[in-house]
């Protein structure tokens, strides 16, 4: 019985964390992106380390329509992310080390394990609603202006 009690409490605090962490909100940063089709600013939530970039934009049920996440990685690379415990679907646009985008994927399936992958090394991955990219006409190439990113290499 007492066992029993034990493993009813830590499931009990096991939900109540993941209900706390629904609710997690990283720092924000402004984010401008130029291209053919208009200049357009966000304001983006900032993935930096593993775990941040781990937890991402899982559990949200809601996302402002300007806002979303923005992750970064020291190097380029290439970049698998997934929809794991996502309940939203998202647009995510990769960012090259030129600090141009370099891929667009539109429209992820909600709680899909099916790895996304960019095609090319990036330093960034933003995500925002599904349908962004395509309101905002974003394209290969459009530049992505923010503080965190480094200068561009060419």
């Amino acid at each position: 019985m007492k066992k029993l009690f034990t493993i009813m409490l830590v499931l009990v605090a096991l939900a109540a964390c993941e209900k706390q962490q629904e609710g997690t909100k990283f720092p924000t940063i402004p984010v401008k992106i130029i291209g053919a089709a208009g200049t357009y600013n966000l304001s983006l939530e900032v993935a930096k380390t593993e775990e941040e970039k781990a937890r991402g934009l899982m559990f949200r049920e809601t996302l402002a329509p300007d806002a979303g996440m923005i992750f970064l990685y020291p190097q380029p690379q290439k970049i698998t992310m997934w929809m794991k415990n996502t309940p939203l679907s998202l647009d995510m646009v990769f960012v090259g080390s030129d600090n141009k985008i370099s891929g667009i994927i539109t429209n992820t399936e909600p709680f899909s394990e099916r790895l996304i992958e960019s095609e090319d090394p990036a330093i960034a991955v933003i995500e925002f609603n599904a349908g962004t990219a395509k309101r905002l006409g974003l394209a290969i190439g459009d530049v992505v202006e923010t503080a965190v990113l480094a200068p561009p290499v060419e």
